[in-house]
């Protein structure tokens, strides 16, 4: 059981990750070039659907997602911090241009990550994929960003540039955040810098706070644990389990060792992996456990709303007042 609530819980906070978008590093740059292909660097078509369309969890939300960001919402408020953040570097005579968001679209459009919580469940691309993700989202689009200077760093963070890795002291770890920085000189080209820099500023226009940042996703993955252990989902996995053995797939206990068996190395299907994947959900068509698993986690995390609701009623609002200043400054800026 250890190894099935593991596998559990980081399918459920898997697009947690995916979701978090790559913001531009002040301490490196991007050295690979923009998509010169002729293809937008940000194309809304391979965002990820709000709810899904297709499949298994077609028309599927989970009651939690109601507290989660969207990955259309995380966009709007991350271009529109990053505008103020352009727009205050140049106040101090700074020409910065940063990535644009939504470059990178995860697979999913938030933390549920619905579309494969429960195993595969799009027959149609299993049929072409298999385990693997369509290629439009293999593909990463790297956007090329200078490096900064010193006093640069400063003005956009409110601090100097963390030393590199080789200046760690003994001791110290790696992964130490701000290493080895200090407060940002107090002001540049004649004018103030502002606390926590031009991203400082940045979240402070916006009304963004960091509070919270994965109560909800915890929440999602100690749902998804929790219906691992009720009696109908054992019954309908084993059911699924059984199909499978028909099939001439033996030994996979739940549909995350499926998962595991049929990803591939290099991201590129196989006859095997995709003969797999379609009887994996052809079994799961056949024994309802998609249908009976949601059922059973939606009662659990419709409790863990019960018990949390003060709280997430404030991440719900605290989401609203962020994705409302965003999609503001966004309008704005663009008249």
């Amino acid at each position: 059981m250890k190894n099935i609530k593991r596998t559990a819980t980081a399918v459920a906070l898997a697009a947690s990750a995916l979701l978090v978008s790559a913001c531009s590093s002040v301490t490196s740059a991007h050295t690979t070039q923009n998509a010169a292909d002729g293809r937008p660097i940000v194309n809304k078509e391979n965002w990820p659907e709000k709810i899904p369309t297709r499949g298994l969890t077609k028309g599927l939300t989970l009651p939690l997602e109601a507290y989660m960001d969207s990955y259309e919402d995380q966009v709007t408020v991350e271009q529109a911090a990053d505008d103020l953040q352009q727009s205050c570097m140049k106040d101090y005579g700074i020409d910065l241009t940063l990535p644009l968001a939504g470059a990178n679209p995860p697979p999913s459009d938030n933390d549920a990550n619905i579309e494969r919580r429960y195993g595969i469940t799009d027959r149609a691309e299993a049929e072409k994929y298999g385990y693997e993700l369509p290629p439009a989202l293999q593909e990463h689009t790297e956007q090329t960003v200078r490096d900064l200077s010193g006093v640069e760093v400063e003005v956009l963070t409110g601090h100097t540039k963390p030393e590199p890795p080789n200046a760690v002291k003994a001791g110290e770890p790696v992964a130490a955040p701000n290493r080895g920085t200090k407060p940002a000189r107090a002001e540049y080209n004649g004018k103030k810098l502002k606390t926590g820099g031009c991203v400082g500023w940045s979240k402070e226009q916006l009304g963004v706070k960091d509070a919270d940042p994965t109560f909800v996703a915890q929440l999602a993955g100690d749902s998804l644990e929790q219906s691992l252990k009720d009696d109908k989902v054992i019954k309908a996995t084993a059911a699924w389990s059984s199909c499978m053995d028909g099939k001439g797939h033996q030994g996979l206990a739940d549909p995350y060792k499926a998962m595991d068996q049929g990803v591939t190395n290099d991201g590129k299907a196989t006859q095997e992996s995709i003969a797999l994947a379609v009887d994996d959900i052809d079994c799961k068509t056949q024994t309802d456990l998609v249908k009976i698993w949601f059922g059973v986690e939606s009662a659990i995390q419709d409790k863990q709303i019960g018990d949390n609701k003060s709280r997430l009623t404030g991440i719900k609002e605290q989401h609203g007042i962020e994705v409302a200043a965003a999609s503001k400054q966004l309008a704005d800026s663009a008249r």
